[in-house]
């Protein structure tokens, strides 16, 4: 038998069926499900120091298990002392088995270990069903070597749904366990 996320497996067996009949859809393909995870590093200080983004490639492969791509710039920004094609960043976009373990790492261990965790503001919604998220620390996450970081480095997180409105979406991450942090208890 071949290996199955945690996640993939829940959501086929519990979710889908759960969201179907919550929001009374006809066939099981409307049910909204995650089709992508990006992760995004914009490093404006890479453009004194070009070893910055060679780092920051090396820890966002060993957090999302995939190969990350160096991001360059399209133009020339005089103030900035940006030049076009310069690096200026790191990014990788996970899909299928990788796309659920990564889901996965960042709601049970990764999330829980930012300091002062309350919960993830639910105001990262696109209006097109998208979540995106911030994380101020690379360190948040098992994999990275806490004693090998020269600089911290905040991310973005992009979560890509087919869900039409935000509450499909929202309802879609709740399902999962995703820690949205409530309003009522401020």
């Amino acid at each position: 038998m071949s290996y199955v996320p945690r996640l993939r497996a829940k959501y086929k067996n519990e979710l889908a069926p759960k969201l179907q009949k919550e929001f009374g859809y006809t066939s099981c393909m409307q049910v909204p499900r995650i089709s992508k995870i990006s992760l995004n590093q914009g490093l404006g200080s890479a453009v004194g120091d070009k070893k910055i983004v060679e780092h920051a490639i090396v820890e966002m492969t060993s957090i999302a298990g995939q190969k990350a791509v160096q991001t360059i710039s399209r133009k020339d920004i005089s103030n900035f002392k940006l030049r076009k094609g310069m690096p200026i960043g790191a990014r990788v976009t996970l899909r299928g088995d990788r796309m659920f373990e990564f889901l996965d790492r960042l709601i049970a261990v990764s999330l829980p270990r930012t300091r002062d965790f309350r919960g993830v503001p639910a105001k990262g919604f696109d209006g097109r069903g998208n979540f995106t998220m911030g994380v101020k620390e690379q360190i948040i996450f098992p994999e990275i070597d806490i004693d090998k970081v020269t600089k911290l480095q905040g991310m973005d997180i992009t979560i890509v749904t087919t869900a039409n409105t935000d509450a499909e979406a929202k309802a879609l991450l709740t399902a999962f366990g995703f820690p949205f942090a409530d309003k009522d208890k401020k």
